[in-house]
């Protein structure tokens, strides 16, 4: 019995219906053949057969159950007909499924609809019974012995259709969340891309891009001037290991497990300001004459993300300008002042270079303003004076 249940929800709804019409009919016909459907005082004196034709009509009728409010209407003719002859048990208990199906099945108006219904009818039954009945007692009897065929179905229907609507809220709910759960991890899958490619841009064209401007002096001054281009060659074998430092340190990221923090790849700590020396170095072996303006005395005590940011924007700014002003010259400023840590790039523009930046179309301006807005700074890119200006300013309170 306990699986028989939910083997009956799984059934299509006219399957239901017509396990229950059968059901109830069966029920009906060994209460009509017992002789226990009398509900009044006195015999039965409606022939059989009749009775069994109402109760084969209502409960032909219970296949229509879900049809609100037909099915509950037809069921009432059937009902009077029924009281007609005298009330019995069987028409009684079946019409209890049509109160029942109208309540669960019918629309929230209908179902506030029955509810009141079964009150009215509640005090109707009873007003009934005091006036036709001698004494008040008996009276009372008969009616609580209708109220549970009027009140139980529309309360016990009620019941049921309140909490399939809970259910089908959390349902709902359940449903949305998981969409915003998806939503949130593209989101930070997104993110994540766009900061790994903002890393991957800054090492292929900081380092591979000196690397070659460099390695294309070198070829050039081989046979001129030997011991420069023994240095140039020294910067662009720091380059490559430089290079090759923040691709192991970004694979050991990637690789890392973050619920134990192990990596096969030990990281190396990230560029800092502090190696600002190396990185003008590079630009001055790339051919590019680098003027510092000023830098901050005491970088050590900059928020971790500025100092990483300055000094991946001085880099770009520093790349470029050696990309399309090679042989030109460049000036570098870093200062902090006010909470603000600003840095400046100016270089000359030869002719027919164009921006710095291939026009700002390229990645190079706009990862720097990405990394300028991720802490909460701003960068502005453009000629300026007969040259190129790339100028931060990156907050050092709150980063």
């Amino acid at each position: 019995m306990p699986t028989f249940v939910p083997r009956l929800n799984h059934l299509a709804e006219w399957k239901q219906d017509l396990v229950i019409a059968f059901g109830t009919w069966v029920l009906g016909v060994l209460v009509y053949v017992s002789g226990m459907q009398v509900l009044l005082a006195g015999p039965d004196d409606t022939p059989l057969w009749i009775r069994l034709s109402e109760l084969t009509v209502l409960c032909g009728l219970e296949m229509l159950r879900r049809k609100v409010p037909l099915a509950l209407l037809c069921a009432l003719v059937v009902l009077a007909v029924d009281f007609a002859f005298g009330p019995s048990l069987p028409i009684l208990i079946v019409f209890t499924d049509f109160l029942y199906a109208t309540t669960l099945y019918g629309s929230r108006r209908v179902s506030r609809t029955m509810i009141g219904v079964a009150a009215i009818g509640t005090l109707g039954v009873v007003c009934v019974a005091l006036i036709f009945s001698a004494q008040w007692r008996t009276a009372i009897l008969v009616a609580f012995a209708f109220l549970p065929f009027l009140v139980t179905p529309v309360w016990w229907a009620a019941n049921v259709r309140q909490q399939r609507d809970i259910a089908d809220n959390e349902r709902a709910n359940a449903v949305q969340l998981a969409t915003i759960g998806e939503l949130d991890r593209k989101a930070a899958v997104a993110g994540e891309r766009s900061k790994m490619a903002r890393d991957l841009h800054d090492v292929i064209a900081g380092h591979l891009s000196a690397i070659a401007i460099q390695s294309e002096a070198a070829l050039s001054m081989a046979t001129v001037d030997p011991k420069l281009s023994r240095k140039v060659l020294e910067s662009v074998r720091e380059n490559s290991v430089s290079a090759l430092d923040e691709m192991r340190a970004m694979i050991g990221l990637l690789r890392a497990d973050p619920s134990t923090g192990n990596s096969e790849i030990e990281p190396t700590a990230p560029a800092r300001l502090a190696e600002l020396s190396k990185l003008v170095e590079s630009a001055r072996a790339s051919g590019l004459e680098v003027e510092i303006g000023s830098t901050p005395g005491q970088s050590a005590h900059l928020p971790a993300a500025v100092d990483l940011t300055a000094y991946r924007i001085a880099q770009e700014a520093l790349t470029n300008a050696a990309k399309h002003a090679a042989g030109g010259r460049a000036v570098l400023d870093i200062r902090a002042d006010g909470g603000i840590l600003t840095v400046e790039v100016r270089n000359d523009l030869r002719p027919g270079s164009g921006s710095a930046d291939d026009g700002g179309t390229g990645l190079g301006l706009l990862n720097m303003r990405e990394r300028a807005a991720a802490v909460g700074g701003t960068l502005a890119a453009g000629p300026s004076g007969g040259g190129w200006l790339v100028r931060a300013e990156l907050p050092l309170e709150g980063s």
